[in-house]
């Protein structure tokens, strides 16, 4: 066991240790394609992938786990406790964007408008997340109700 596990690069002070898990090729696959890594999409584009996926798993639990899961209205109250979560989330990300991007603001001419960590990428990809969240979480209601169980 003591051959699969070493200090990443060799060097002991990084903090994070090499394994077969973490440094495999399937592993550094998997995570360049995830929206976050991948080359080419503007930040609207990252958001609105982002909050497809999110927006399209959390209506599920609050639907099926939530205080209302044997009535008849359990499947409109978990779409609209997902809406509630997804108002949350988006005004998080809006007040992180705010605090976290301050000084972005006078640093623009070197960051470019697709930037994701400036002012203005931080605000497309909220928007994106917004707008994909809402359609997903949409989207998740439209097939729970139609989809015969």
């Amino acid at each position: 066991m003591a051959n699969f596990i070493k200090p990443y690069n060799n060097d002991p002070f990084v903090g994070h240790l090499s394994t077969p898990v973490t440094t495999s090729a399937a592993t550094k696959a998997f995570l360049g394609n995830l929206p976050a890594y991948r080359a080419g999409l503007s930040p609207l584009l990252r958001g609105l992938e982002v909050g497809m996926a999110h927006g399209y798993l959390l209506v599920g639990p609050f639907d099926k786990l939530g205080p209302l899961r044997n009535s008849e209205i359990a499947l409109l109250s978990g779409f609209l406790s997902a809406v509630g979560l997804i108002t949350i989330l988006t005004l998080c990300l809006t007040i992180y964007g705010k605090v976290s991007f301050q000084e972005s603001t006078k640093n623009s001419a070197k960051l470019t408008n697709k930037d994701l960590l400036s002012e203005d990428g931080w605000s497309q990809f909220t928007s994106g997340f917004l707008v994909g969240a809402f359609g997903g979480a949409g989207f998740a209601y439209l097939t729970l109700l139609n989809l015969a169980l």
